[in-house]
């Protein structure tokens, strides 16, 4: 009805006075009639509610006749409102169906519709057992077994009619969180021959991951299998490539990666996965590397090749980069073509291609720096490329740089370009100044955040590298090979000498490292990293004597106290190794057994000798007795030295007791200073 109303609303003549003088029009209030109240008021069938009902709408007469009268205005309409109360006995507007009526009818439709389904009771039971199960501490144990039991019951067979439901699907999930054994495993046959498509699907793809990291290996056995043949395309799926990589990268062993790697290299590989019953092939251990596939079919190369940049492309065309599968393949192809050739540099654009996005770019590159062979793709482009090359690709990282380097892959991409870039000046400014923290401008944070990279395993790296060298303690064990290989690359590619380089490094981390010594050495000298770290950075840091002395006399403060206290620093291995190497002034150097001293004097001796002097007996006699052994040694006390063996010769019967070992075990380090005295 009320559609009707408003087309003649629209169809209303225009006014044959357009243009003229508008007169002002009078009109009596028209009798309006019960029955046509009535009439209007329920013709509408329910459809309307109040809100779309009009006065103007309740007038019986035509079209003709409403276009040739004119509008009424409020006092006749508020007039016809009060004749019309009167005339239906004060009766007020009634619609048959409201809006919520409407919505309460909708809603008992959608809830016969549901009941019309197949298992809808079952289905609806298992969600309220769900319901109960899912908040785990509101349910005593014994009931949640029942719960459990009645559950398994309802799936027991029905399991795809559930999984394909964005609504019944978490009741398999909950059903696997409770399960058995033996119930994984029934679930899982049930799905197995569905798990590409549970893969392909929006919520099933969960399922697949419920199912995966629930069970144990005889149910990933099951699971993973049913993929090969088909990663070309899941990969590029946008619902399974990210389950499938997730299975790759934290489920799949390292045959079934090799597996899933080969079906990159083209249509054979992933047909020879679909034939994995073949007798002949059970006693095969499939490689993915593809030096080995191409030694042994150097005929296949170029469809290899041609197969596997055509999938990289794609993903990357896609910005689908975080794929550690990706990653992986991507390394395959890059270290199996030849450095300067067509391939190689191809290869290498293609790496770059995003890094001028205006919308930011660079998402390739960053992705790449945190997985394992990612990392090394991008450490081999920095040293193969050029300078230009090297300086796009270190801009990517810039707001990354500490994420990076306490991650166990990425800091090897900052030491890389360090490494192999001749311009020192830019590389060390766009690392060393993140990495220290110079844009920081509250002290506090700017040190603790510094103190978390200096004792950090992968993070001090960066930092102590070009002071330290290549420690055995420093590099990690899986770090050496890469960057061996680095080196050898950076012959051809590098014109600067290392040892320059090195130094012009050093200089530049001097600074910040000596204050944060002077700062904070009480909290660098409580651990064992921190103590490696001071060590090195007052040995080995190039900067004026001032600020050497103020960072020594910042350490000699520490020690400071009784040293018979088991809270005290000569009771930290560490720490009294540290305080050894400082009084000796130098490195100990393995091969020629000797200390190899710097041509500035650290000066530490002297400095830590005015802190102990009323203790050295003490510290002869304790578990640190080889600081003042090296105390003794060394050459830096000068005129003090005198005053230090005038000292230990008072307390030469002490001395020897601990060097007997008459209280506790031999002092090894008493036993020299007797011989000294």
């Amino acid at each position: 009805m009320a559609a009707g109303i408003k087309r003649r609303a629209e169809g209303k003549a225009p006014s044959d006075h357009k243009g003229s003088k508008k007169q002002k029009t009078t009109f009596n209030k028209p009798a309006i009639k019960k029955n046509a109240i009535h009439e209007d008021s329920t013709g509408s069938g329910g459809e309307h509610d109040l809100e779309d009902f009009s006065p103007e709408e309740t007038s019986p007469t035509s079209d003709d006749a409403s276009s040739d009268r004119p509008p009424r205005s409020k006092s006749a309409t508020k007039g016809a409102k009060e004749e019309s109360s009167v005339a239906g006995g004060d009766k007020k507007f009634k619609v048959e169906n409201t809006s919520a009526e409407s919505h309460a009818k909708q809603r008992a439709l959608a809830k016969e519709r549901k009941a019309s389904k197949p298992n809808a009771d079952l289905i609806a039971r298992s969600k309220k057992i769900w319901e109960k199960l899912r908040r785990k501490s509101h349910v005593p144990l014994e009931e949640r077994k029942k719960l459990v039991e009645e559950l398994y019951v309802i799936i027991n067979g029905r399991v795809r009619d559930f999984v394909f439901k964005h609504d019944s699907v978490r009741v398999i999930q909950c059903a696997l969180k409770y399960a058995n054994k033996e119930q994984r495993l029934n679930i899982t046959k049930e799905l197995q021959a569905d798990m590409r498509a549970l893969a392909e699907s929006r919520y099933g793809k969960f399922m697949v991951a419920k199912i995966v990291m629930e069970g144990d290996q005889e149910i990933k056995n099951l699971v993973i299998p049913e993929f090969y043949g088909h990663i070309r395309r899941l990969i590029n799926h946008p619902e399974a490539a990210w389950i499938v990589d997730d299975i790759y990268r934290q489920v799949a062993t390292s045959e079934q990666k090799a597996k899933m790697l080969r079906e990159w290299y083209g249509a054979e590989f992933a047909l020879d996965n679909k034939i994995r019953d073949d007798r002949l092939k059970k006693d095969e251990k499939p490689t993915a590397e593809l030096s080995a596939i191409l030694e042994a079919s150097p005929e296949k190369r170029k469809p290899i090749m041609q197969n596997l940049y055509q999938l990289i492309n794609q993903l990357v065309q896609k910005k689908m980069t975080g794929f550690t599968m990706l990653h992986d393949a991507m390394h395959q192809y890059y270290i199996n073509t030849p450095a300067g050739s067509e391939e190689a540099t191809e290869f290498l654009e293609n790496l770059k291609s995003d890094l001028d996005d205006p919308s930011g770019g660079g998402d390739l590159i960053k992705n790449l720096a945190f997985t394992k062979n990612g990392s090394k793709v991008v450490c081999l482009a920095l040293a193969n490329g050029s300078a230009k090359d090297r300086k796009q690709i270190l801009r990517v990282y810039r707001d990354t740089m500490e994420l990076m380097a306490l991650d166990a892959y990425a800091y090897q991409v900052l030491l890389t370009a360090l490494e192999v870039t001749d311009d020192t000046r830019t590389s060390g400014k766009s690392v060393f100044s993140e990495l220290s923290f110079e844009s920081v401008t509250n002290e506090e944070e700017r040190d603790e955040r510094l103190i978390s990279i200096l004792t950090h395993r992968t993070g001090r790296l960066l930092l102590l590298y070009y002071l330290a060298g290549d420690a055995k303690w420093l590099v990690p064990p899986e770090a050496a090979p890469l960057l061996q290989e680095i080196h050898t690359i950076r012959e051809t590619t590098s014109k600067k000498s290392p040892d320059i380089r090195r130094t012009e490094l050093a200089a530049y981390l001097s600074k910040p490292l000596l204050e944060i010594v002077t700062r904070r050495a009480d909290v660098l000298c409580t651990s064992i990293p921190g103590c490696q770290a001071v060590t090195e950075i007052l040995l080995g840091t190039t900067a004026e004597a001032k600020d050497k002395q103020q960072a020594c006399a910042a350490v000699a403060a520490i020690c400071a106290g009784d040293p018979t206290s088991e809270e005290h620093i000569t009771h930290l291995p560490a720490g009294g190794k540290m305080l050894r190497a400082l009084c000796a002034g130098g490195k100990f150097d393995a091969k020629t057994k000797q200390v190899v001293k710097p041509e500035q004097p650290l000066g530490f001796s002297p400095a830590l000798y005015s802190v102990i002097k009323d203790k050295l007996v003490d510290w002869a006699t304790g578990p640190s007795s080889f600081v003042v052994v090296a105390m003794v040694e060394g050459d830096e006390l000068g005129k003090d030295k005198g005053d230090v063996l005038k000292a230990l010769k008072k307390g030469r019967k002490s001395i020897e007791k601990a060097a007997e070992g008459k209280e506790a075990r031999p002092n090894a380090g008493a036993k020299i200073l007797l011989e000294k005295l």
